[in-house]
Parts: structure tokens; sequence; C-alpha cells
């Protein structure tokens, strides 16, 4: 039997026969995309059940878990660090107090930082400062860069794959980012918010977060130097 006899006998597989790798990388992706994506909307039921019944040891477990995200955001939202401890105890009192509100559809920590925004707003017009109405409507870009320390206690995941220096860097470029566009930054690549949660939080339309974010990368961009690279590559 001649050797093109013996190729006679297996047909080339076809290209739908045989899926390529490439596909089967992205059904994979999509695969654990979707487990997370279910495993995330049951925590988030079961956090509104605990809320609602007010479950035993439930807010200790959610400080404990959230205290350092949103002590972050508050950070960089106030520019003061007695301002954002003053306004995280109050997040955690609204939390105890209303906490029933939250109904499980978007995950905890867009409600959370929903909350901390709405009290750095309401603490802005209490107190007659500069207002922060404009990250309701968008109004303005005069907020001034402000120069304070942001405690590192946990990593976030942006963290894990930059170093010290750039961590530094990015941390003194945000702080002279206005109000806007630096809060939409520190949603997305610090907290991992995606571009539609980001949208719950700041309630502004999808287009005008993505507006703000790439904007924001454009300024920050030339501060940041090869560090801006990995901003790009989290879009």
């Amino acid at each position: 039997m001649t050797l093109a006899s013996v190729r006679s006998l297996f047909p080339k597989a076809s290209a739908s026969v045989a899926p390529n790798a490439s596909a089967l990388v992205a059904q994979d992706h999509a695969r654990l995309a979707q487990a997370q994506h279910d495993q995330a909307r049951q925590e988030s039921l079961a956090v509104s059940a605990g809320l609602k019944r007010q479950k035993a040891g439930l807010l200790e477990e959610l400080i404990v878990r959230y205290q350092h995200r949103l002590m972050r955001y508050l950070l960089f939202l106030t520019g003061n660090r007695d301002t954002a401890e003053d306004i995280f105890q109050e997040v955690w009192m609204r939390v105890m107090v209303r906490g029933a509100q939250f109904d499980g559809r978007a995950r905890f920590e867009t409600w959370l930082f929903t909350v901390a925004r709405n009290l750095v707003i309401d603490h802005r017009r209490k107190r007659t400062m500069n207002s922060l109405d404009e990250l309701i409507d968008g109004a303005t870009e005069d907020d001034r860069s402000m120069n304070f320390e942001i405690a590192a206690n946990e990593p976030t995941p942006f963290d894990h794959i930059s170093n010290l220096e750039d961590r530094e860097k990015i941390a003194a470029a945000l702080l002279e980012l206005d109000t806007l566009h630096r809060e939409v930054l520190v949603l997305r690549f610090h907290e991992e918010l995606s571009l539609e949660e980001i949208a719950k939080v700041t309630r502004a339309p999808l287009s005008t977060v993505k507006s703000r974010l790439y904007r924001g990368l454009a300024m920050i961009k030339p501060r940041l130097g090869f560090a801006a690279a990995r901003f790009q590559e989290a879009v």
C-alpha cells in the first residue's frame, strides 16, 4: 500500500470539525466569565437576604472585606483624610440602617460606592464648601489637585501587576486630575468595576463614563510614561 493510499483513508479535518485553539480559549474564557458572573450574583443575593433579616455578624464581615477599598475611594474623592474617615463611618451606619434597600441585583460594592458618593455630596453641601454637584451633572472641571497619602493596606488587582514606583507615580498622577476623571479611573482600575457599574455609581450615562475614562487616560498618560500601557490594557 502506498503512502498516498494510506492518506486517502484519513480525510482532512475541516475547520468546522476541528476548532482552532483560539476558539477553544475563547470558549473557556466565556465559560469562566459566566461562572464568575453567576457566583457574584449568588453572593449579592446572599448579602441582600442577610441584610434584610439583619444576619448576625454580616455587617462585620462586610466591613472587613470592603473597608480598604471604601477608604481608598473616599480618600481619592474627598482629598482629605479626616473627611474620608468621617464619611467612612457614616457609610457603614447607612448600611446598618438601610441595608434592606440593597436588592442584590447589582454587586454589593457597586451599591456601597453609590452610598459613599451620595454621602460625600451631602457632606459638601452641608459645609457649603466647593460642591460636588458637578459629579452629578458633569458641569465643571476646575477641581484643584490635592496632596495626601493614599493608604495601601490591601493591594488591588492593578497593584499586583505594578511595582512600587509605578503605584507611586499613578497615585500622584491621579491626584492631579479633576474629580470627574479621577473618580472614573479609580473605580475602573483600582476597584475593577465595569463601565456599566461605574455608570450606576456616578448616575451618568454610559457614553459619559466612556468619555471620562478615555479623556482621563489621555490626561494621565504623559505623566506615567511606560506605566500608562497597563492602564490601556485594562480598559
